[in-house]
């Protein structure tokens, strides 16, 4: 593929961005009739199969880089991925919600900040796995990965209890938060299915099909986008933390902007949140498919993009916890500092990058 001209490089990245954000539509809809019809719980199927489901597009990335060799794709993928995903929030608060009080105030809930604290100790594994040294490899695993998906296990077990009950106040819930319970978004789906006479099957079909898409388009995201990186001279590692990273994320803004327009603003963080904690788990099909101790080979720039994900997802924490009442520029003000740190981010990765 690197011998394509760009342009028609380009068009075959556009044109599986939009097969992405089309499929990933489709995805979350049949998620959500699977999650009730399967009796998933809503911190299951919400947070293990929906974070699959719109994770796929990173999935196949990560699967085509590593065999290939191209762990520098990979690795910057699912890091940089992290960061723009936490960016989606940005976008939802501006384009999604609706009135005068900005996002958090009406997501507020102590189970996102939990889920929030999994994304930063998963993250805190990943930073810890770069400093090991990469020759500590058996059966093409490293401890790094294993621990993180030991981690990822034990917070969705925790934030299933956590659902059910908390020893606060509402179980955490503020009196003025969202007007409907969480997941309500979902039952709306479900009940849209049943009444145009979806069954199970069908639906576990369309879910099937919506998948395969997917990940045919991530696959020929991560070639066309790898090849175009090389004609226009940017590294791998910057394309797939930019570029690349953006429109693998197109399946949660689809369907974190039909939540916050049912109102269902918990779920909207609660997508982005659950699947930024599950994207590092990645590291360890990648290190068992590249054969290769993975995050010890992590460049400088993959351990700042850590970073980056772990500070914007702090302030989002942070905004959950104060609940800002003020929109700037229909924003809520934690968002708005969020996208000043990441445009900041982004020249310190490229001046990261260019450092000898």
């Amino acid at each position: 593929m690197s011998a394509s001209p760009v342009w028609l490089l380009v068009v075959i990245f556009l044109g599986a961005a939009g097969a992405i954000w089309v499929a990933g539509i489709q995805l979350a809809d049949q998620t959500d009739v699977l999650t009730i019809r399967l009796g998933l719980g809503a911190a299951l199927g919400g947070l293990i199969l929906l974070a699959i489901a719109t994770n796929l597009p990173e999935f196949a990335i990560v699967v085509s880089a590593s065999v290939s060799g191209n762990v520098g794709v990979a690795v910057g993928n699912i890091l940089g991925g992290i960061a723009i995903q936490t960016v989606v929030l940005v976008a939802l608060d501006a384009f999604g919600v609706r009135g005068v009080r900005p996002l958090t105030y009406r997501a507020a809930s102590l189970v996102l900040v939990l889920e929030a604290a999994l994304v930063v100790a998963v993250l805190a594994i990943a930073i810890g796995g770069t400093q090991m040294p990469g020759t500590l490899i058996t059966a093409r695993i490293t401890p790094a990965p294993v621990l993180i998906l030991i981690v990822w296990v034990l917070g969705l077990l925790l934030l299933q209890r956590a659902e059910r009950s908390l020893p606060w106040h509402e179980s955490g819930q503020p009196p003025d938060g969202q007007e409907r319970p969480r997941g309500h978004c979902t039952d709306m789906t479900e009940q849209l299915a049943t009444a145009r006479g979806i069954s199970t099957r069908r639906s576990a079909v369309i879910f099937g099909v919506a998948a395969a898409v997917t990940l045919i388009a991530g696959v020929l995201l991560e070639r066309a986008g790898d090849a175009i990186a090389d004609h226009i001279g940017w590294s791998g590692v910057l394309f797939g933390a930019t570029v690349l990273a953006a429109a693998t994320s197109l399946p949660e803004l689809s369907t974190g902007l039909r939540s916050v327009r049912h109102g269902d603003y918990q779920l909207a963080v609660s997508d982005i949140f659950g699947g930024n904690a599950f994207l590092p788990v990645l590291f360890l099909p990648a290190t068992l498919l590249s054969g290769h101790a993975v995050l010890p080979a992590a460049q400088r720039t993959d351990i700042y993009l850590t970073a980056l994900g772990i500070v914007l997802t702090l302030i989002y924490a942070a905004g959950l916890l104060f609940r800002p009442r003020r929109r700037i520029a229909r924003l809520g003000v934690d968002s708005l500092t969020v996208l000043i740190v990441y445009g900041l981010g982004m020249i310190g990765l490229f001046t990261v990058s260019n450092m000898g």
